[in-house]
């Protein structure tokens, strides 16, 4: 998986970001431990979780 940034996920709507986060758990989910993939699944996950907690609330 690419590293996904907080820069990118900026631009994205909360749809778009759970479907990410999803993505993100499923490829660390596969990954090899230790693995590049993993390290990059593990941050994307953590910039996903990140970002969406940083947002307000919908009503």
């Amino acid at each position: 998986m690419k590293l996904v940034t907080r820069f990118e996920l900026a631009a994205k709507n909360e749809n778009e970001l759970r479907g990410l986060l999803r993505q993100a758990f499923n490829e660390l989910a596969k990954s090899a431990p230790h693995s590049h993939e993993r390290r990059n699944a593990l941050a994307s996950f953590e910039n996903i979780q990140s970002e969406l907690a940083s947002r307000p609330p919908c009503p």
